[in-house]
């Protein structure tokens, strides 16, 4: 059941959105080589309850953190830990934050220092795969336009597309439908309606598609080792336009 947001509706998932975008922009400067994915989630948990929010992840089905940190060849859902950031890293950052019951969701992944041109054009081309999937959601299109619009930029590059995670609806839940993949069939799927509010997230690889889960049950890896990215914003459609929900409170990118 797909939930048509209000304008009401979408003012609290813009305010959550901005904590999140807020949050993600601190993240990125902080993290710098040497420092823990530890300290990164603790002080991602401090800025999102100064905020008056709450971390959406922490104790998510069990997940014990505020962020999900992911590096290098990690995919998604990595656990923080001990590990200290190196130069030539890239980290996937996913933040939500729950405001007045209403979710904010986003993710950016970051290079440390300097990074091989190949990884570097991954991080590009991750985050130009979303901007053409946002582009592609407007009233009226169908659900399909959107992931092949993703699965076009991506393809031209030859990079591998996580096809056991994808984009969803969100709300008061983190996770509503519909869900929305990052491959698709253009002029397929549902029509997509004013006030449907959508998480889009590409997960690219270096290398090829297939991904497994690690023992802990929860951190996502790339079969062939090869690194992979992950840009994530929460949007809504409506009559006059798309509008991205997860902007720093200034309106920037985070």
């Amino acid at each position: 059941m797909i939930q048509r947001k209000t304008e009401a509706n979408i003012r609290k998932l813009r305010a959550s959105g901005a904590v999140v975008g807020d949050c993600l922009h601190m993240l990125r400067g902080l993290a710098q080589e040497g420092i823990t994915l530890k300290e990164l989630d603790r002080a991602a948990e401090a800025f999102i309850r100064g905020r008056g929010a709450k971390p959406t992840f922490k104790g998510y089905h069990g997940f014990p953190a505020s962020l999900c940190l992911s590096l290098n060849q990690e995919v998604v859902h990595g656990i923080p830990n001990q590990r200290r950031l190196s130069a030539g890293d890239i980290l996937s950052v996913d933040c939500g934050a729950t405001l007045d019951d209403w979710v904010g969701d986003a993710a950016i992944t970051i290079m440390v220092g300097k990074v091989k041109p190949e990884i570097a054009q991954l991080v590009e081309t991750t985050h130009e795969s979303l901007l053409a999937g946002i582009d592609a959601a407007k009233v009226g299109a169908r659900l399909g336009d959107i992931g092949a619009a993703i699965e076009a930029v991506i393809r031209r590059k030859g990079f591998g597309i996580v096809r056991e995670y994808c984009g969803h609806g969100v709300g008061r839940q983190l996770h509503e439908d519909p869900q929305v993949p990052n491959y698709g069939t253009a002029g397929t799927g549902p029509r997509i309606a004013s006030g449907w509010c959508l998480a889009l997230e590409p997960m690219v690889n270096l290398g090829g598609d297939a991904v497994h889960t690690l023992g802990d049950g929860w951190t996502v890896v790339t079969d062939d080792k090869t690194v992979s990215a992950h840009w994530e914003h929460s949007i809504a459609i409506t009559d006059s336009g798309v509008e991205i929900l997860t902007l720093c409170s200034d309106g920037t990118h985070p």
